[in-house]
């Protein structure tokens, strides 16, 4: 008999880890502008790649995502579709999830009011590769209050770039979630969120918000962009 705690103790210990939802939250494609990727083969790539969910963050506009709503039926048994939309601050990148950026009056705004707006109407906003230059809002993230978590790992920055965003991470008690950064279909799920509970598409925003997760990087060599 005292080996049947042990024997349930395994099983739930495998169940736990079988039951982690991996999501890519930074994927791009022709929509974005800046690339030529066609998003239903980003989907299949993900799909193929064993994730559980990817968001389309297309850059400064959600309604350039809208293609997503098609895609999210058409595979709703194969994987997760969300929709977000990777914004420009006055001072660098930002995911934003949650809200239609489109509706709201914040186009190029300081960091610190486009979080003040987003979480006044219910979403929620994440500093994307915070380290990167040119385009990270660098140090500042120390800084700004009501952050909902730090992009830890994206995909397209250096390691030393994603040590540091989580060390800013580390010092603010925010977790750190991994994003691809994908603008091609095969970079889809290098970088992703491990959440350690149920994602569905109903509870996304609140299991982000909750912050059991944290980012993974799938990659053996980082992205050689001089920055």
């Amino acid at each position: 008999m005292g080996c049947v705690p042990l024997f349930q103790f395994l099983l739930l210990s495998v169940y736990d880890r079988t039951m982690n939802f991996k999501i890519d939250l930074h994927v791009h494609t022709k929509f974005s502008g800046d690339n030529y990727t066609e998003p239903e083969e980003t989907v299949i790539n993900a799909i193929q790649r064993n994730l559980q969910g990817i968001v389309f963050t297309e850059h400064y506009s959600y309604e350039a995502s809208e293609h997503a709503e098609s895609l999210k039926e058409k595979y709703r048994n194969e994987i997760m579709i969300f929709r977000g939309v990777e914004f420009s601050a006055a001072e660098g990148h930002c995911l934003i999830f949650g809200v239609n950026t489109d509706k709201l009056s914040m186009s190029h705004a300081p960091i610190e009011d486009i979080v003040r707006i987003v979480s006044e109407s219910g979403g929620i906003v994440i500093p994307s590769h915070p380290f990167r230059g040119g385009t990270g809002i660098g140090s500042i993230v120390e800084k700004i209050k009501g952050f909902t978590a730090i992009e830890g790992y994206n995909g397209y920055s250096h390691h030393s770039q994603n040590m540091k965003a989580i060390e800013a991470a580390k010092i603010l008690n925010l977790p750190f979630t991994g994003g691809s950064d994908a603008h091609e279909p095969g970079e889809v799920g290098a970088c992703y969120t491990e959440c350690y509970e149920e994602v569905t598409i109903d509870n996304f925003l609140t299991v982000l918000k909750a912050g059991n997760y944290q980012g993974v990087d799938t990659r053996k060599v980082s992205k050689a962009w001089v920055f």
